[in-house]
């Protein structure tokens, strides 16, 4: 049997018309979703998931499956089960996803493909047409090469944000294709952070744990939400005053209150109706560099096939012959005074078988303990994670 890698970063998504990208979108929170309550469940520390970029090459990987092995992943992935569709809001999606004057925002997908074997010329008219993927031969059995091969682009795509995706031992002889898609984000502030303002604050991470953080400071308009019902307040900050991308931070009302916010991530991916508040804001500076394994999650999702039995048959071959033996995902995010730089890369591998008094402010918004945050492109989940140790 033969081993098929797809690699993954964070990439954009597509919309044939509005109601089949409503749709799109709101599959794309419920995916976002299921994956931050399965990250969350295996750890108390800090983490950054890239949804998009699972979402993005898994749909890459579906076109090419059949039967079975497609309606998992269509379904895991919150996909429409109609092929037309699912590419209608790619090919429409990725290239209005790119960034201008207001934000820097860079994808790009590639495929690796073993030298002298062969898939199918349907699969790879998709790739480039809707997926905007070339397609390079490479000698996978120099393994150093062809690792530090894939690793240098992904760098590359990625701002040097994003190291050794693919680790050499990981390529085995039954490795035949690698599919690769990257993203880089990086947005300033509409109303930056003073340095100047920026001092030493506690940051509560339990009720007998409290460490001192750099904490940002300032008093401007924002969006601004208040939910009962999550018992959370939410703070939106926007980039060169641009209206298509948008980061929210989640804070619970209580300290000890992030396990009951997360157990509604569902109600929390799904924008609030904000209103522009006077707004004095105390924001921890922090980064996150994290490594999440998305077989497992894609298995507790209901994926089965793809990984044993599978037919990706419309990639090459027939049924049976290549199957997803690991899924791997890398991410990266700074947030400081001046905004946030974001990466993402993700591999699939298929085998063969208080101040506050000062400031003022109509209202306040203190970070001083663990919160849960999103990135959204055109209401798009592109990146979640939570704090709960700012560093």
């Amino acid at each position: 049997m033969k081993t098929v890698v797809i690699l993954l970063s964070c990439v954009s998504l597509i919309a044939a018309d509005k109601a089949n990208l409503r749709k799109f979108t709101s599959g794309n929170v419920a995916f976002a979703a299921d994956i931050y309550k399965q990250v969350s469940a295996e750890s108390n520390e800090n983490f950054l998931v890239c949804p998009f970029s699972a979402e993005t090459v898994l749909a890459l990987v579906q076109s090419g499956a059949k039967g079975e092995t497609r309606k998992e992943l269509r379904t895991a992935l919150h996909l429409s089960q109609s092929s037309e569709k699912i590419e209608n809001v790619f090919r429409s999606l990725l290239p209005s996803l790119s960034g201008g004057k207001h934000y820097s925002l860079h994808a790009a997908n590639k495929i690796y493909v073993k030298e002298g074997y062969a898939i199918k010329d349907d699969f790879k008219k998709t790739a480039a047409d809707v997926y905007q993927s070339s397609v390079e031969n490479i000698n996978f059995s120099e393994k150093v090469q062809a690792a530090k091969t894939i690793n240098d682009w992904v760098e590359k795509q990625t701002e040097n944000r994003i190291h050794d995706l693919v680790p050499e031992d990981s390529l085995t002889e039954d490795t035949v294709v690698i599919l690769i898609n990257a993203l880089y984000f990086k947005g300033a502030w509409s109303q930056p952070f003073r340095r100047y303002l920026t001092l030493k604050r506690d940051f509560y991470k339990s009720a007998g744990d409290v460490i001192q953080v750099d904490t940002m400071r300032n008093r401007d308009l924002h969006g601004y939400y208040e939910s009962s019902e999550l018992n959370a307040t939410f703070l939106k900050l926007s980039f060169n005053k641009s209206k298509k991308v948008q980061m929210v931070i989640v804070l619970p009302n209580e300290r000890n209150g992030l396990a009951a916010l997360e157990n509604q991530i569902d109600k929390v991916l799904t924008a609030p109706k904000f209103t522009s508040k006077d707004v004095n804001v105390a924001l921890p500076k922090f980064t996150i560099e994290s490594s999440i394994d998305f077989k497992k999650i894609l298995k507790n999702a209901g994926v089965k096939k793809a990984f044993d039995h599978a037919d990706f048959s419309g990639i090459t071959g027939k049924s049976g012959q290549i199957y997803i033996s690991d899924i791997l995902q890398k991410t990266f995010i700074s947030v400081d005074e001046g905004g946030v730089e974001a990466a993402a890369a993700t591999a699939v591998h298929l085998h063969g078988k208080s101040l506050i008094d000062y400031f003022g402010g109509e209202k306040s918004f203190v970070a001083d303990h663990p919160f849960l945050f999103y990135i959204k492109i055109k209401n798009i989940v592109v990146f979640t994670g939570r704090v709960t140790s700012p560093a």
